[in-house]
């Protein structure tokens, strides 16, 4: 038992040895629990000899050396072929190069570079043999921590190590020849830092806030404290003990609470836990590694608050016995007392918070005890109110508890009751009318000075000595009258039902009652009087107005009987036409319908157009009954097919005579005509206005002049004529293609055309003048020529171009003719006669 081996084939002493100078053996065995292989190998553990030269110490065949620590002086190792042992037996495998793991103790103080061990492959005696290392801290981040030397095979190690940085290395190491040949297989290095205490433990927190109910029982758990540390946490390094150091205050005891030194778990160790007393502790906490070791761990503090909390264990308490109060009379929502208590407990908490209770002294409900949340206090508040007369003082008994339940094994103290007395201060009231509203009926119409009942009102203040003064303080038709000192109510007026103040046959007055109290006190009333109708009206017509044909026809007038009395007072009616004037009877006659309606219709066969006043006798069914005449408006009117009365017929109703119509007519007919002249007379002078002379003088203007027109037509009264066709000259084809003559271009007869003498189709010059005045001639007589000017067309120069005449003329004369005779025919013929006279073409 003094060596142990790890998983990972580390060899380790388990106690301090003694080692003698013989060498120390034993056996360490492998296994596969899977395919059931299984190795051994011996390891041999020699003195080291303290000379300078260090010995190379040989494994024999099929064996293992023990892991090199780089505590101790290197040794150098041979690999040999290893064995290999299976249910088969015995059997050689393949030799191959095995490092054991290297442990090398970190923080290391050197000096570096600081040999780790020697590798050697058995063909170094035959070959020389290179050797280098890859891996994390070789060639790969972090670079360098391990460097080998190639030729002999020492591994160092170059700086110090921090197991809490990495905490092991994996390398590989290489041999190959001076050719880069591979002599060995590839060999792992497994290289562990050996860790050393160099880190004190760190709690999670600086500060832990915990709580615990106070009076808890002891063992009670209050809160858990973390501590990590750094260190290898399988080696006493970092296995960490918690303890108490110090606990403040130390009451009631200064062992209150413990700490599990493993897990950090604080609980009570100690009853008398009282939040009245200590409501807070502070316990310093220290954490130590090496397994509490205080020799040679290392240590660290942190602070556990730990916060008593409240339970209710102690019940509320009056600050005295007996409390009073006063109250007036007839006030709701006063406080009239203040209970003051007492409560140990936590201050506005469930536990602290106060609630009030009557238990005695109060079987109608007149008070509630209401709790104030900032002070706790009881507020007396009176909810329904007092009576002096009935009640003048009040002894009420007030319990006080928590909103919370005591806790186990409190009781209530008797000071949690307490004895409210409450006086009652009597106070003026005011007047009342017993019976509001009150309700009398009589007939309509009692005489002024009738007595009709006695409204009085009652003060309720029995033990003051006061007088009651009445007064109106409403009457609508000033019909009544209050006797001051006794409240008797007699008529000023005749009671009228059909009254504008009476409201569903009731008329309401509201009267005052007031004491001489000091303040004074009033009180108000109302009376009510229901009036039962009498017949003291006549029936009326309706409607007033009506209009009727002028004949008798299907059409009548509708009417009916209105009584502002009631029933029995109104109907059935009896409608009639008076005997005076007589012609009343005579026109108009009445029917009626039933005990409401009736008809009135013309009796004769025909009545001037008018309004006429017919008077009708309506009598009601009253006891006695009543009779009214009433006077209907009726228009009398000319009437059409429908029975509708006409335009003019109600004129004639409105009361104008035919002569007045007439007259009427004819100013409508004159003014009409008056406005026709104007309109006529004005046009006419815009006409005027715009007219010019057509021609103009010949000895003024010789020359060629284009003469405009504002009319293309004929004269003033032909503006629906055509003037199509004088707009274009292809427009005029038609009048063309006839035979040669005169023709209008704005219509054609509809009738035979007349015949015209035909002219040859070239004449003689001189014949021009007569060949216009008969086309002048032909145009006057002919029957289809409208009676104004029109356009007339010569058609006398031939097939030629319509407007070539000049042409025409060149074309029909021959040598020196004689023009002369165009100069009779005025200037424009003047010049052609020179131009053809003087031999010009």
């Amino acid at each position: 038992t003094d060596f142990q081996v790890k998983a990972d084939g580390t060899v380790f002493a388990t106690r301090e040895l003694w080692i003698p100078s013989e060498q120390v053996a034993f056996t360490v065995t492998a296994w596969d629990h899977q395919t059931a292989e299984r190795w051994d190998a011996v390891v041999r553990l020699l003195v080291a000899q303290p000379s300078s030269a260090r010995s190379t110490h040989k494994l024999q065949k099929g064996r293992r050396s023990a892991a090199p620590d780089a505590s101790q002086p290197p040794n150098d190792v041979l690999l040999p072929w290893p064995q290999r042992q299976n249910a088969d037996g015995l059997r050689r495998q393949k030799r191959d190069w095995v490092i054991p793991p290297i442990n090398v103790p970190e923080n290391s103080r050197g000096p570096f570079p600081q040999q780790l061990v020697r590798i050697r492959s058995d063909k170094d005696n035959d070959i020389p043999i290179r050797y280098s290392i890859t891996g994390v801290g070789a060639d790969q981040p972090p670079m360098e921590v391990f460097s080998i030397d190639s030729m002999s095979g020492r591994m160092y190690v170059t700086r110090p190590m921090d197991r809490e940085e990495r905490a092991s290395y994996h390398l590989r190491a290489h041999a190959v020849d001076m050719n880069g040949n591979k002599v060995e297989n590839p060999i792992d290095l497994y290289i562990y830092v050996i860790d050393m205490n160099d880190n004190r433990p760190e709690f999670i927190n600086q500060v832990y806030n915990g709580s615990v109910d106070e009076g808890s029982k002891p063992g009670t758990y209050v809160m858990t404290v973390t501590a990590n540390d750094a260190d290898d946490s399988t080696t006493a390094n970092g296995m960490v003990r918690y303890r108490i150091v110090t606990q403040t205050p130390q009451s009631p005891s200064q062992n209150m609470f413990t700490i599990n030194s493993e897990t950090g778990d604080i609980v009570t160790v100690a009853a008398g836990l009282d939040r009245e007393k200590v409501q807070q502790y502070t316990v310093i906490v220290q954490a130590t590694d090496m397994e509490g070791n205080l020799n040679y761990g290392l240590s660290n503090t942190a602070t556990a608050i730990i916060t008593v909390t409240d339970v209710n264990d102690n019940p509320p308490e009056f600050t005295a016995s007996t409390y009073v109060g006063e109250v007036p009379e007839n006030q709701v929502e006063v406080v009239v007392a203040n209970l003051t208590v007492m409560d140990r407990d936590q201050p506005h908490s469930p536990n602290w918070n106060a609630f009030y209770r009557i238990i005695s002294g109060d079987p109608s409900g007149h008070f509630s005890v209401r709790t104030d949340p900032v002070t706790n206090e009881g507020m007396v508040t009176v909810v329904k109110a007092v009576d002096y007369e009935l009640n003048r003082a009040f002894m009420l008994t007030v319990m006080v508890s928590n909103q919370a339940p005591l806790a186990g094994g409190v009781q209530m103290s008797f000071q949690s009751t307490a004895g409210v007395t409450i006086s009652v201060m009597d106070i003026n009231e005011a007047p009342y009318f017993p019976s509001n509203h009150k309700l009398i009926r009589l007939e309509e119409g009692v005489p002024a000075g009738t007595v009709l009942t006695t409204f009085s009102a009652a003060d309720p203040d029995r033990f003051m000595q006061q007088a009651v003064r009445y007064s109106k303080l409403s009457d609508p038709a000033n019909w009544l009258h209050i006797n001051t000192t006794n409240g008797q109510i007699t008529t000023a007026a005749v009671l009228d039902r059909e009254s504008l103040y009476i409201k569903n046959n009731v008329y309401e007055a509201t009267f005052l009652a007031a004491d001489n109290g000091i303040p004074p006190a009033s009180g108000t009333g109302t009376l009510q009087i229901y009036l039962i109708d009498i017949k003291d009206n006549a029936p009326e017509l309706l409607p007033k107005e009506a209009q009727i044909c002028e004949k008798p026809s299907l059409n009548a007038i509708n009417i009916t009987a209105a009584d502002a009395d009631v029933d029995p007072n109104i109907g059935p009616y009896v409608f009639e036409l008076p005997f005076v004037p007589a012609a009343v009877r005579k026109n108009w006659t009445i029917t009626r319908l039933n005990g409401d309606y009736a008809q009135l219709s013309l009796r004769v066969l025909y009545l001037e157009a008018g309004v006429y006043d017919v008077p009708i006798i309506v009598t009601d069914s009253g006891n006695p009954p009543l009779s009214n005449t009433s006077i209907i408006k009726v228009k009398v009117c000319p009437c059409d097919e429908n029975g509708d009365c006409t335009t003019i017929g109600a004129v004639a109703a409105a009361g104008l005579g035919t002569s007045a119509i007439v007259a009427i007519l004819i100013c409508i007919v004159i003014l009409l005509t008056m406005v026709l002249l104007f309109v006529v007379w004005m046009k006419r002078r815009e006409k005027e206005r715009h007219t010019k002379q057509l021609l103009i003088d010949p000895e003024d203007d010789v020359r060629d002049n284009i003469l405009k027109y504002d009319e293309e037509g004929g004269g003033e009264e032909d503006q629906d004529y055509d003037l199509s066709q004088l707009q274009q000259p292809e427009a005029m084809e038609h009048v063309l293609s006839k035979a040669p003559g005169v023709r209008r271009v704005d219509e054609r007869p509809v009738g035979a055309e007349p015949q015209y003498p035909v002219r040859p189709v070239v004449p003689h010059p001189g014949d021009i003048g007569d060949f216009i005045n008969e086309g002048l001639r032909a145009a006057d007589n002919d029957p289809t020529a409208p009676p104004y000017d029109s356009l007339l067309v010569f058609d006398y120069e031939g097939s030629g171009s319509t407007a070539g005449s000049v042409s025409s003329l060149n074309s029909s004369s021959s040598g020196d003719q004689d023009y002369d005779y165009l100069n009779q025919w005025g200037p424009r013929f003047k010049k052609l006669a020179d131009m053809y006279g003087g031999g010009e073409r």
